[in-house]
């Protein structure tokens, strides 16, 4: 496939695409404020922003139907996906879809390269498996006498044998408690009547920095030189 330059500004608009779609489907926060809040912890970084905006809000705004076209090629629900693998194959579907002057080969090899930094260990397979499927349906004149995929069947054989079809995409099982190491009690925070006191009520569709919370690898800020 076609090596993308991991610096240039399309790499990085996709990358804060991906973290965006990421906050909407784990929080349901509101399309503009996520993209706010990306701009604001990510002041200086030189990205495409035309393509960033087009990505993250045709995501969002199209979801259902994206998720409509994924579907018939997964082995589970969509809502069983991890969130990261969920969002790149809603951004690759749409990129897909809605530009076309972008070769389907770019597009793929750029949503497996994030899978493999910010997915599960065997996630950019499931992602390629899935995104290669359909740029034969929605790519044709671009993807020539590929046979057209067949959609999952669970144990009719109906799909062609995808390596990655079982795999558990982004979920590891958790560790063991250390012998004797105990779980301290969750303090709760006194209710306080309104006053001068008290805490500031939340904003509706306000975003989170759910991304920064994840694991270790996923922290990391993108390039901003």
């Amino acid at each position: 496939m076609i090596q993308a330059n991991p610096k240039s500004a399309r790499r990085k608009s996709r990358e804060l695409a991906l973290q965006g779609v990421f906050e909407w489907l784990v929080s349901g926060s509101d399309a503009g404020a996520i993209e706010a809040f990306l701009h604001e912890r990510y002041p200086t970084i030189k990205l495409d922003t035309e393509h960033f905006q087009a990505v993250l809000h045709g995501c969002i705004r199209d979801a259902g139907a994206l998720d409509a076209d994924i579907q018939p090629y997964l082995d589970r629900p969509t809502r069983e996906l991890s969130p990261v693998e969920h969002a790149l194959l809603l951004l690759g579907t749409y990129e897909l879809k809605a530009m076309l002057e972008v070769p389907y080969k770019v597009i793929i090899n750029e949503a497996v390269d994030l899978a493999k930094v910010y997915g599960g260990t065997d996630g950019f397979k499931y992602v390629n498996g899935v995104l290669d499927r359909l740029a034969v349906v929605l790519r044709p004149d671009e993807t020539g006498d590929r046979q057209a995929p067949q959609h999952y069947q669970p144990g009719l054989g109906g799909m062609p044998p995808n390596p990655a079809a079982k795999i558990p995409v982004s979920f590891k099982p958790r560790s063991t408690p250390r012998p004797g190491a105990e779980r301290a009690p969750r303090r709760t925070a006194p209710n306080r009547t309104a006053g001068a006191g008290s805490a500031a009520p939340e904003v509706p569709g306000k975003a989170e920095d759910v991304w920064a919370r994840r694991k270790p690898a996923a922290r990391r800020k993108p390039d901003e030189s």
